[in-house]
């Protein structure tokens, strides 16, 4: 999983609430091989044709391939679709800053090394509002989100899952950091209750 410390760039506003995972990708998308980053927001980049929506915030030349994205309320809900934070990771985006997310977009997102950061409505839609003058920057470490007026607004991340995104480690590799412990562990439970540890011959 690729590391995550800090992120600096153009900051889309996609101010729409309850995107869920459908719109971000479509499941056909998810089997046919297809470029996901190309696909995502299908239904709101394209046109009927395939051509660019030109009234698409997302196709503005000033956002083609901003890290971060700003968004409405229950980001990423629906059906749990890894292949949502895949698709947005595709399109460049490594942070997205809303009031809210489905919870299993929001667990996938840490274990693919996307950052969700969850800030009040108005402080996000005062962001939004500033997303024409310039660079936002998103720092895990001191776990803040610079707006280009220099506001500087703190956000909290629970610490395991922050400590796995700056190490870029997934649950697997977090749990792994601990294998001289549960090696040890497994040692002595074998002298205690053998019988577990029986294996069929």
């Amino acid at each position: 999983m690729q590391a995550f410390t800090s992120v600096s760039g153009a900051a889309a506003p996609l101010m729409l609430s309850n995107v869920d995972t459908d719109v971000i990708i479509r499941i056909e998308r998810l089997t046919s091989g297809a470029d996901l980053g190309h696909f995502a927001f299908e239904a709101l980049r394209y046109l009927p044709d395939g051509t660019p929506d030109p009234e698409c915030v997302l196709n503005e030349p000033r956002f083609s391939g901003a890290p971060i994205l700003l968004a409405g309320r229950n980001f990423g809900c629906g059906s749990s679709r890894e292949g949502a934070v895949t698709a947005l990771m595709g399109m460049g985006v490594r942070c997205v800053i809303a009031p809210g997310f489905g919870d299993i977009f929001f667990a996938n997102s840490f274990r693919n090394g996307l950052l969700p950061v969850v800030l009040a409505e108005e402080i996000v839609e005062r962001l939004a509002a500033q997303s024409r003058d310039g660079n936002f920057t998103v720092d895990l470490q001191s776990q803040t989100v610079e707006a280009p007026s220099g506001e500087q607004v703190a956000f909290s991340v629970d610490k395991l899952q922050r400590d796995g995104l700056l190490e870029g480690l997934d649950d697997i590799g977090l749990t792994l950091k601990s294998s001289a412990d549960i090696h040890a562990w497994q040692m002595a439970d074998r002298v205690h209750r053998p019988w577990v540890w029986q294996t069929e011959r």
